[in-house]
């Protein structure tokens, strides 16, 4: 078992429109690969801090523009062997739930850190498990299971 200090400290956003769909990102470096944004905390930060910075970085969403509803975890995940981040070994989210209070034109993908190649909305019910890598397939199940009450298969 590894010890919290071999976990990168990451938070990740859920970000829901009004009419319940949820924002899902395709990787910029994996095509196919569709995930929630997320993103380190630095030392300096606090996670919701850290949140706030991510929103702005990757979907150009300011705070004005949503309210948290909850966060949950952490959720741990470790990269496969051989990959590590910064030094750390896996990651240890805390997943917000983000309610978007404006229309959702604001987010567009960052030109200058495109993580994201393209975002789609979607009924939570319609995310596919094997959009993902392994690695990251358990903590995903867990947020759909915490956060909807949806099994994912």
């Amino acid at each position: 078992m590894m010890s919290a200090s071999q976990f990168r400290s990451n938070v990740g956003a859920i970000i829901k429109r009004a009419d319940g769909k949820i924002l899902i990102g395709e990787r910029s470096n994996v095509a196919g690969a569709w995930q929630f944004p997320q993103g380190g905390v630095k030392k300096s930060e606090t996670a919701r801090e850290a949140l706030g910075r991510e929103l702005q970085e990757e979907v150009s969403l300011a705070p004005a523009q949503y309210r948290v509803v909850e966060s949950k975890g952490p959720y741990r995940y470790i990269f496969p062997p051989g990959r590590t981040k910064e030094g750390f070994d896996g990651q240890e989210q805390t997943y917000f739930l983000i309610e978007l209070t404006g229309p959702d034109l604001n987010i567009v993908v960052s030109t200058e850190q495109p993580e994201f190649a393209q975002f789609r909305w979607i009924e939570p019910s319609e995310f596919k498990i094997d959009w993902l890598p392994n690695f990251k397939r358990e903590v995903y199940r867990q947020v759909f299971l915490d956060f909807f009450g949806i099994a994912l298969a």
